[in-house]
């Protein structure tokens, strides 16, 4: 497949279509592939995502606290999530990497992804402006947005199982990647925590390690009969 038709399909998937085709080039374009690549574009894009989604849960959650605006705010601009929908986009397959990152499976890997993801952003808004950029955030969140509630205000499961076992002087949780399968750019991550309460490990799994391992602390809290704790 060429680079045009690489970059025609990915465009359809972001559901943007830009004027000058160089602001998406330079946006896939890591810093090991060249010296312009996309990192001011990514630091531009991430302001943009911050203030976006800031005003958002602004006006969504008007009785919420300025503590919890920022929590869920910081779940949406999380590198995770960011790489979560650069993997819907396949957005590994289009990046412009260096023989060092390819080798060593930078296409996949997440805090390039998330980069890339605000640079796209950022690209966006030099393309065609800021409503365009807000549009096309709004849209990529749109799952996300609508399965928001002010429960998600609370630490995530791995700290909670954490807090939890420092405070029953118990030793601190372990983490293991058990597999990893599927092809490289849809992959998933199991991931097994153990924790002295239990007899035997539990598991999670995600499109990230990260993901996983906080599915198994999940899991483990709910084992223990903790999950939901605030300790």
């Amino acid at each position: 497949m060429t680079e045009a038709e690489r970059l025609a399909q990915l465009q359809k998937r972001i559901g943007y279509h830009f004027a000058d085709l160089d602001h998406l080039r330079l946006a896939l374009t890591h810093r090991s592939y060249a010296g312009r690549n996309n990192e001011r574009l990514e630091f531009l894009g991430d302001s943009i995502l911050n203030m976006v989604m800031a005003q958002y849960l602004f006006h969504q959650f008007p009785q919420a606290r300025e503590g919890q605006l920022s929590r869920l705010r910081a779940r949406l601009v999380r590198g995770v999530t960011l790489a979560e929908i650069a993997l819907e986009f396949e957005l590994g397959d289009c990046l412009r990497l260096g023989s060092g990152e390819l080798k060593s499976g930078g296409f996949r890997r997440e805090s390039i992804l998330a980069d890339a993801v605000e640079s796209i952003v950022g690209a966006i808004y030099l393309d065609n402006g800021l409503e365009a950029a807000r549009e096309r955030l709004l849209a990529w969140y749109d799952r996300r947005l609508d399965n928001l509630s002010l429960q998600d205000t609370q630490k995530d499961p791995k700290t909670r199982l954490q807090e939890y076992l420092q405070s029953r002087r118990q030793a601190l949780p372990q983490y293991e990647v058990t597999a990893v399968r599927g092809e490289a750019h849809q992959q998933t991550f199991y991931v097994t925590c153990t924790v002295p309460l239990l007899d035997e490990p539990t598991e999670g799994r995600g499109g990230s390690r990260r993901t996983a391992e906080q599915e198994s602390a999940r899991a483990a809290l709910e084992a223990i009969g903790a999950e939901g704790s605030n300790e």
